[in-house]
């Protein structure tokens, strides 16, 4: 047996807003809160799972999982997998990425589809389309300090 060290009542105890039931299919604003290369279940490729948190327009704080193949046998399903990496990397305004890191922050807009239930698992989303919100990452960008007109500016010279 284990004490508490204290009492707890249920009607000092908050509710839970957490609700497992899919969102209504469409386009949601969302941050990449996320993301990490996990191995297939057969064993044989890889995908990055990719942790969308909901920033609106309703919804606001859910959180929708989607996987994008990296490595696999199937070469429809990489292919397919490495077009939806460079839409996300086009939306949020990465040219390269080579850490799962870099995509985390990222904002954009995505898809949400409902995929029914089916034998053991009950109806979900998923991440059907990308697109840029308008605020993605910001990219760094190179300074080029001013010159004064007399010498060469820095790419001009040898």
């Amino acid at each position: 047996m284990a004490f508490l060290e204290q009492t707890f009542s249920v009607e000092d105890l908050p509710v839970s807003i957490n609700n497992f039931e899919p969102l209504p299919e469409g386009w949601y604003t969302s941050a990449i809160s996320g993301a990490e290369i996990k191995t297939t279940k057969a064993g044989n490729g890889q995908y990055i799972n990719v942790k969308y948190t909901i920033l609106g327009p309703t919804h606001q704080g859910r959180i929708v999982f989607g996987m994008i193949n990296i490595k696999n046998p199937n070469p429809q399903a990489e292919e397919i997998g490495r077009q939806q990496l460079g839409e996300i990397m086009r939306a949020i305004g990465l040219a390269k990425v080579s850490d799962t890191d870099q995509l985390i922050g990222g904002n954009l807009s995505i898809k949400l589809k409902i995929t029914p239930a089916n034998g053991n698992y009950d109806a979900s989303n998923s991440v059907s389309g990308f697109k840029s919100s308008g605020n993605g990452i910001v990219m760094a960008q190179k300074s080029i300090p001013p010159t004064d007109g007399k010498a060469p500016p820095p790419w001009a010279t040898k």
